[in-house]
C-alpha cells in the first residue's frame, strides 16, 4: 500500500512538473529571442557607427549611383541596408527558436505532434503553401540587400506581369515586400516579383589601369585587356563600353575602364600581370 501511495505521489509530482517545465521553456525562448535581438542590434550599431569611408565587407556600397552622391549619402544607404537585413535575420532566428521551443514543449507534455499536424488537414497544407511563397520572398529580399540590387531612393524599372513595366522609386524595403511609388500610386510588391529589375540610379564603376609595355600601341593594349575578361581568375569581371587607352611617357599605357562592379586589388594585379605577359609574347 505504501509503495502504491509513493507511486501516486511521484506521478502527481511529474504531472505538475511537466507544465512548469513547458512554461519555463516558453519563457526561456522569449528571453533568448530578446537577447538575440540585442546582440544583433549591438553589432548593427558598431558597424553603422564606423566612420564614413571605412566600411568593409558586404555593407559597403558595391554600386555607385548616378550623379554626385555624397559620402554621407552613401553611408546612409549602407545603414539602411544593415537595419533592414538585421530585421530579416532577427525574424528568421526568432522563427527557428520558437519552432524548437514548440517541439520541446510537445515532448515535455508527451503530446504527439504528428497527430496535431495531421488533424490540421487542409489548414496545414494551406499554411505550408503560403509559407513557401513567404520563404521565397524572404530569401529574395535578403539577397537584394546583400547584393545592393536597389535601395531606398533608387529609381527602378520592373515587370510585374502587366503590359508595360513599372517605373517607380523605392520607398521601403521590408521583410517580405518592397514599397514603390510613382507619380500616380504606391505599389506593394513581394520580393519574389522583383528578381529581374533595371536600376536606373546605378551607374557602371569607373576605374583606371596602368601598364608598362614596350612596342605596343594603346589600341592593342585595350583589346588585350578586354579579351582577358572572363578568363581564369577574372571570370566575374565584365567591362562595359569600349576601353579608353592613352599612351604616356616611359612606355606606359593608361586605361580607363567601366565595369559592373569595383575591381578588387587582386583582380587589378592579375589583370595587369596577364596583360603584360600577353603583350610581351607578341613583341
Amino acid at each position: 500500500i505504501m509503495l502504491a501511495a509513493d507511486e501516486e505521489v511521484d506521478g502527481f509530482q511529474r504531472f505538475l512538473t511537466r507544465p512548469v517545465i513547458a512554461i519555463a521553456i516558453v519563457i526561456g525562448c522569449f528571453i533568448l529571442t530578446r537577447i538575440t535581438y540585442a546582440i544583433l542590434r549591438a553589432v548593427v550599431r558598431k558597424v553603422a557607427d564606423s566612420k564614413p569611408g571605412r566600411s568593409k565587407g558586404w555593407w559597403k556600397n558595391t554600386m555607385r549611383r548616378v550623379g554626385a552622391e555624397t559620402l554621407e549619402g552613401g553611408e546612409n544607404r549602407r545603414r539602411q541596408r544593415i537595419e533592414a537585413a538585421t530585421g530579416m535575420l532577427h525574424q528568421f532566428t526568432s522563427f527557428v527558436l520558437w519552432i524548437i521551443a514548440v517541439i520541446a514543449v510537445f515532448n515535455v507534455l508527451q503530446l504527439d505532434a504528428a497527430f496535431f499536424l495531421s488533424s490540421a488537414g487542409f489548414l496545414g497544407a494551406a499554411i505550408a503553401i503560403g509559407g513557401q511563397h513567404r520563404v521565397s520572398d524572404y530569401l529574395t529580399g535578403l539577397a537584394v540587400l546583400l547584393e545592393d540590387r536597389f535601395g531606398v531612393g533608387d529609381e527602378i524599372e520592373a515587370s510585374l506581369g502587366w503590359e508595360k513595366p513599372v517605373r517607380a522609386t523605392v520607398e521601403h524595403v521590408g521583410v517580405i515586400t518592397t514599397r514603390l511609388r510613382d507619380g500616380q500610386s504606391t505599389y506593394h510588391v513581394p520580393h519574389s516579383k522583383l528578381e529581374i529589375t533595371r536600376n536606373l540610379s546605378q551607374e557602371p564603376v569607373r576605374d583606371s589601369l596602368q601598364l608598362d609595355v614596350k612596342s605596343a600601341d594603346a589600341k592593342t593594349v585595350s583589346t588585350t585587356v578586354r579579351d582577358l575578361a572572363g578568363t581564369k581568375g577574372l571570370t566575374t569581371v565584365l567591362f562595359i563600353d569600349e576601353i579608353q587607352a592613352a599612351s604616356g611617357e616611359d612606355d606606359r599605357v593608361e586605361l580607363n575602364v567601366r565595369t559592373t562592379r569595383p575591381l578588387t586589388e587582386a583582380e587589378r594585379e592579375l589583370l595587369v600581370q596577364k596583360a603584360s605577359e600577353v603583350l610581351s609574347k607578341d613583341e
